[in-house]
């Protein structure tokens, strides 16, 4: 299937239940082994990594040019477009957002992208990535989930590997802004993605973890606390988006969210679709379900993950169904330094 889309992370970018609270695991569907390759698996290579990562090295961190998504079948601005497409005669619409979900009040229930200021676990669990991608220095988002090893953190499988090679130099920065880290470097012992993502960079399949080493013997959870995970959810949700964008006009200084209900991809995935102008950076930040706006607690349900090029405004998420949720218990199970 021709593509015709750009990553979020580096250009400018849900039936049944189990939900993955706080001190909980879950056992994955039959889904096909994930992907796992070994980053800083040492001491001394942790130790170098986060060397590495000054704060001039984070600030100049840029999202990378990519080259432009083939333009195959219906042009989104083609004349045969049909109406209710992009680019005929009717504006397709998103399903209206509501004030409520699941009975919480949503004081920020429509958001297409604004600066976070709720404080709460939200700011400590997201954070930046940084990682080397053919020698330059690039930037994703991230979030710190509940595991069983305590070190988990979720993001987009862009954020991991692209163009056939995993990334290096691989660390999560919680709470990051404007250059401070105040909850450490951290970086990554493990990166793990979907073996659809590995083999073919399928956009359905956009999910990745990494295992974080700890940091002055402690685990990374046991510092910034972590979010609650959920798969194969119901669509069409209530849900809030976070993330640093860096592509104007946004700089990747400060925790950036968008909030609204999500509707299906009609196009060229299976994802889901949020009315977010978050740019390349916000990669790999997570989208939350019942969010609560005074704790800044959520349940994970998916990450940023693309965006088509004639649609800047809108942002598509993988659905988190059993292959997502294999990339994440092989994550919380696998131990670190």
């Amino acid at each position: 299937m021709p593509r015709r889309f750009a990553l979020l992370s580096i250009l400018t970018l849900a039936a049944g239940s189990i939900a993955l609270l706080p001190g909980t695991a879950a056992q994955a569907g039959a889904a096909p082994r994930p992907a796992q390759h070994a980053a800083a698996d040492s001491t001394s290579e942790q130790r170098q990594v986060t060397r590495y990562w000054t704060e001039a090295r984070m600030e100049s961190a840029q999202p990378l040019d990519l080259p432009a998504p083939e333009n195959g079948g219906k042009s989104a601005h083609s004349a045969a477009a049909e109406p209710g497409e992009p680019g005929g005669g009717t504006p397709w619409q998103a399903p209206p957002t509501g004030g409520r979900d699941d009975g919480r009040q949503l004081r920020s229930a429509n958001s297409s992208g604004a600066p976070w200021s709720g404080g709460g676990a939200a700011v400590k669990t997201t954070g930046r990535v940084f990682f080397t991608y053919q020698g330059r220095s690039a930037s994703c988002s991230g979030s710190a989930v509940t595991s069983a090893n305590k070190s988990v953190v979720l993001t987009a499988g862009h954020c991991v590997k692209l163009g056939g090679a995993f990334h290096t130099n691989w660390v999560f920065v919680p709470g990051y802004a404007a250059g401070q880290r105040p909850f450490g470097t951290w970086p990554a012992a493990k990166l793990l993605t979907t073996p659809q993502w590995n083999a073919s960079e399928d956009v359905n399949f956009d999910v990745a973890a990494a295992v974080v080493a700890q940091v002055d013997g402690k685990s990374l959870v046991d510092v910034v606390g972590g979010q609650g995970v959920a798969f194969n959810q119901p669509r069409g949700r209530q849900m809030y988006s976070f993330g640093y964008p860096a592509a104007a006009p946004y700089d990747g200084s400060k925790l950036i969210y968008c909030s609204g209900r999500t509707f299906d991809d009609f196009l060229l995935s299976d994802d889901l679709g949020l009315t977010c102008d978050m740019t390349g950076g916000a990669s790999g930040g997570p989208w939350m379900l019942n969010f609560d706006e005074s704790t800044g607690l959520g349940t994970q349900n998916s990450v940023n993950s693309f965006k088509y090029n004639f649609a800047p405004n809108w942002m598509f998420g993988p659905y988190f169904g059993n292959e997502a949720q294999a990339v994440y218990q092989a994550a919380q199970t696998t131990g670190t330094l």
